[in-house]
């Protein structure tokens, strides 16, 4: 009997994780390498929220809390929905994980039979379809070229969707382009959805704040209110917050839902932690303006290394509008050589040759199912992504 359960062969490794555990192990060997595999900002928690954090340590805030969030977040997460999205929810329609990754895990666990199919625009985030997988649903991607904006059309959803369609999922600003869908793109898609009222709405959006150039980000409740009952609107503090260590995400949906969720989570981890929470909150109902300004430092790093990337030989990277990456296509390296002797017959090899050859670790376009482009983080600092940009544009050119 093995010992290994065979759901597990269905999966594997997240590729972003592995990717960023590489170049640590590179680094501690001795070698010289920048990663910019992460997604993860470079800048530190605000002090108002670690003081928020420290205030409930002092105060005892240490204990179990309810399953799902605490009543002090809850009403901070609904009036963030009300503010930032003039959505109206109620602390019964809203959970609370540790991180986004687990509301995510725990609405496929909560909801998908075998064989239920997800539809999933493709580029996607490294874990979507695996979730799915584990839950014993159907990933079914959708490729969205770069032609498109790498953002899915209405025509290409109405042809993804089936009878056995449970959800679809929706990321904007993207993890891995930096795509984000304007209020026309996005009513386009919701109307698509209305003819069909048999599937739900996944909509991660975890990047929200992280939008430039006077973009103005939508969410599909917000966009169609008809959808707003098969809708779960997911967020967290990770990203805008800079708080991905503190592992607190959030979403509101339909009471129905957010209690199967709440069972899962109480025989899985149960609470996030209490520290964490409180954090949150001070997080949500504090000051907001420092986003604004990390945005600005995001948008020029985003420009440069767009910039910069354009002038590789075999690279084209076009400009997104949100999130803090590039998606860049690496199609014109795909069949050189390296100077070793090597062919480059995928985004994969190019990626693996860029990290050995120059000690620049990104992420490969096949790992978010649409290839030959890979994934640059530009969430580290102005320094390191000008030296890391020298260093690619140095390895095109010794390609031949």
């Amino acid at each position: 009997m093995a010992q290994i359960a065979d759901r597990l062969a269905r999966i594997k490794p997240s590729p972003t994780i592995a990717v960023s555990t590489k170049a640590r192990e590179l680094k501690a060997a001795g070698r010289d390498v920048i990663g910019l595999g992460a997604g993860e900002p470079d800048f530190d928690t605000p002090d108002n929220i670690k003081d928020a954090a420290i205030a409930a340590i002092r105060a005892g805030d240490t204990k179990y809390t309810a399953v799902d969030g605490t009543p002090a977040l809850k009403a901070a997460i609904c009036a963030k929905f009300k503010r930032d999205n003039d959505l109206d929810y109620t602390p019964d329609q809203v959970t609370v994980g540790t991180g986004g990754k687990q509301v995510l895990y725990n609405a496929m666990m909560a909801t998908l039979n075998p064989g239920d199919e997800v539809v999933i625009p493709a580029p996607f985030w490294v874990s979507y379809p695996d979730m799915v997988l584990l839950a014993e649903g159907e990933p079914v991607a959708v490729p969205c070229s770069q032609n498109n904006g790498f953002k899915l059309r209405p025509e290409d959803l109405e042809a993804a969707i089936t009878p056995k369609t449970k959800w679809l999922i929706l990321n904007s600003p993207s993890n891995p382009t930096g795509a984000a869908y304007s209020h026309d793109e996005m009513k386009a898609l919701t109307d698509v959805l209305l003819r069909h009222p048999h599937v739900m709405v996944m909509t991660d959006d975890m990047y929200e704040h992280l939008v430039y150039d006077g973009f103005e980000f939508v969410t599909p409740a917000q966009v169609e209110p008809q959808i707003k009952d098969r809708t779960l609107t997911i967020n967290g503090v990770s990203k805008a917050y800079a708080m991905t260590g503190w592992r607190i995400g959030f979403a509101a949906g339909p009471v129905d839902l957010i209690k199967a969720m709440s069972k899962i989570q109480s025989q899985s981890t149960s609470n996030p932690s209490s520290v964490s929470q409180a954090a949150a909150v001070e997080a949500l109902s504090g000051p907001q303006d420092f986003i604004q300004e990390r945005n600005e430092v995001f948008r020029e790093r985003r420009d440069m290394v767009v910039e910069l990337l354009n002038l590789c030989p075999g690279l084209h990277c076009p400009k997104p509008e949100g999130a803090f990456y590039v998606y860049p296509s690496c199609a014109g390296a795909i069949g050189k050589t390296t100077p070793d002797g090597k062919t480059i017959a995928s985004d994969g090899d190019f990626v693996t040759y860029l990290l050995e050859s120059e000690g620049v670790a990104v992420v490969q376009g096949e790992a978010f199912g649409l290839s030959p482009y890979f994934r640059i983080s530009y969430a580290t600092s102005t320094e390191a992504l000008r030296e890391a940009c020298a260093r690619i544009k140095k390895a095109c050119e010794a390609l031949s």
